[in-house]
């Protein structure tokens, strides 16, 4: 009788979501995102748990049930197998010990891996147990398992893994370090609760059970990730990299126990809405790829509160300011192209004015955009986004003589490479993602533009500017049939 329930409950279920994907207007609001994530209703920030297995990408996220206010923090939950399309699933982690409390044992950040030795001995039958690390919030850092794929999770009996302490310990990312048969898990602490101390704490674990402290790291703040990437151009060398929530990062060693940093810190967006950013585990072509909140952004009159940024693959270049964390949204983006609605020009002398937009025809909330320049004798030039008729757009402008590029308060230093300056735009209906020279320079933003004013326009100044390729697409929304 529990079984036909259930089956019947699941089926109401499926028919109710097959219904809501066949709404025209579900996912189809003002300021809602077409292809960034974002949760049915109410506030979602840091991204949680990312991790593949078995043919799908978890991403989980904090997530309060009760309103589009932080606060009484979950764990929301959505799959993807392509990292583009994304199938809600129900809330996965709730608060510990019943708490009705706005923060306290809620389910704060944290990983997930897959078991695949099933070292914590939890596993049942032959599907590898998922394991999720997170802090419950003044209760010390908590561990929960799935053995079904991750449809449901159970809050292990022995909690907490770390006990809480005066020291403001949160966010654990959990990952294994080949070389050392280790896990390691990496931590933000402030040890005594002493402000100068704060940073990143290393321990590590045989069983993901039990934990010991190795080293901390004075100078990071929360949500900590710890990656390893190749450098590019070179077979052998290898590099990790620690960043902070922001997205600030040093490149340099780690032996299992300890990171010693080999730069200074660098900045990896320089966008007004990026923060919280965490990998993917387990990906399954050993690729790294990272996601963040877009913290601060704004959606006026709408039924949620927060989006992400797109995926993006990371890697590790040395450039003119030393060795670079760069980011390119992922190839999976090329999926939602309108191909009856793109655009591709080559080698176009463009002079001073707008009447003879290059960009003329292309227009819509939901774009594509990738081109290469030469500054030439141009003052400057640029993309005025989302533009109107009546009300002018959002400006995305490159000074070709102070070699600065501003976007939404935004700035950076870019040079040219090879005399050119390459840009891959990302517009959604509520946020611009840059890319500048293969993902040297990025900024994250959000913004809310005027609804049906959606024109792209291509502009110069004080001089002419050789487009030397520019491609525009149009994007279908990953949320079904608009």
């Amino acid at each position: 009788m529990k079984y036909l329930i259930f089956s019947l409950l699941l089926l109401v279920l499926s028919l109710k979501g097959y219904s809501k994907k066949n709404d025209h207007k579900y996912y189809d609001e003002k300021y809602r995102p077409q292809y960034h994530f974002t949760p049915e209703k109410n506030w979602m920030n840091d991204p949680n748990g990312l991790v593949y297995y078995a043919g799908e990408y978890h991403l989980f996220y904090q997530y309060n049930p009760l309103g589009k206010e932080w606060g009484f923090m979950h764990w929301g939950h959505a799959v993807s197998k392509d990292l583009i399309h994304w199938t809600h699933l129900p809330i996965a982690i709730d608060p510990d010990d019943n708490s009705k409390d706005k923060s306290h044992a809620t389910a704060w950040s944290g990983s997930a891996i897959v078991d695949e030795n099933n070292v914590a001995g939890l596993q049942q039958r032959k599907k590898k147990t998922l394991l999720i690390f997170y802090t419950s919030w003044e209760c010390g850092q908590r561990l929960a398992y799935s053995n079904d794929k991750g449809r449901t999770w159970h809050k292990y009996a022995n909690n907490p893994i770390i006990p809480v302490a005066k020291d403001d310990a949160r966010d654990p990312k959990v990952f294994y370090h080949r070389p050392s048969r280790n896990y390691v898990m990496v931590l933000y602490r402030k040890p005594d609760n002493v402000e100068t101390l704060k940073g990143t704490s290393f321990y590590t674990s045989k069983d993901l059970i039990h934990w010991e402290l190795q080293s901390h790291l004075v100078g990071f703040y929360e949500c900590p990730d710890l990656i390893q990437l190749p450098l590019e151009g070179s077979k052998d060398i290898q590099k990790w990299v620690l960043l902070n929530g922001n997205g600030d990062y040093k490149v340099g060693e780690f032996d299992g126990k300890s990171f010693t940093p080999e730069t200074a810190a660098k900045v990896l967006d320089h966008g007004k809405n990026f923060y919280a950013t965490q990998t993917w585990s387990n990906h399954p072509q050993g690729k790294v790829v990272q996601l963040a909140w877009m913290r601060g952004g704004e959606y006026p009159d709408m039924p949620f509160n927060g989006q992400m940024t797109f995926p993006c693959e990371l890697s590790l270049r040395t450039t003119s300011t030393g060795l670079t964390l760069c980011k390119n949204p992922i190839d999976a983006i090329a999926s939602l192209h309108l191909r009856d609605k793109e655009l591709i020009k080559k080698n176009k002398n463009i002079i001073p004015g707008i009447k003879g937009n290059i960009l003329s025809g292309i227009s819509g909330d939901a774009l594509h955009v990738k081109g290469k320049f030469d500054p030439k004798t141009s003052d400057g030039f640029g993309f005025i986004v989302r533009n109107g008729k009546k009300e002018i757009g959002t400006e995305i402008r490159y000074d070709s003589n102070k070699k600065l590029l501003e976007c939404l308060g935004g700035k950076a230093l870019v040079g040219t490479k090879d005399g050119f300056i390459q840009f891959e735009i990302l517009i959604d209906r509520a946020s611009i993602e840059l890319f500048i020279n293969n993902g040297e320079v990025v900024f994250s933003s959000c913004f809310n533009p005027a609804e049906n004013d959606d024109d792209l326009t291509f502009w110069t100044q004080g001089g002419e500017v050789l487009v030397d390729q520019i491609e525009a697409y149009v994007l279908k929304s990953a949320w079904g049939d608009k």
